[in-house]
């Protein structure tokens, strides 16, 4: 039975050499990678809510309105992504009933 034997990997001053080797080689770099910024969305409150808001944040003592929106949001979607998958899930069990 033959075994396998595991390849030694290249110490960093190794691929340190083969990459100084190969920097004038064109066709050894792909195209650089981008990188792009998340980019934030703006809500529109009317002021009497955001006033509600406000006071409520400061009921949980948060510094920010922003950040207790944000806890706030984050909460109430997870809560809905939690009913949603319930929804299915009672769905499929309900259409596996179904068949029976």
């Amino acid at each position: 039975m033959k075994t396998k034997q595991k390849k030694k990997g290249l110490s960093e001053t190794e691929i340190d050499a083969c990459v100084v080797a190969e920097s004038d080689n064109e066709s050894a770099w792909s195209k650089p990678a981008k990188a792009r910024r998340t980019k934030t969305a703006a809500v529109s409150l009317p002021s009497s809510l955001a006033a509600r808001a406000a006071f409520f944040a400061g009921l949980h003592r948060e510094a920010r309105l922003n950040d207790w929106l944000k806890r706030v949001i984050e909460e109430r979607v997870d809560l809905e992504e939690a009913a949603f998958a319930g929804f299915k899930r009672e769905l499929v069990s309900g259409a596996r009933k179904s068949r029976a």
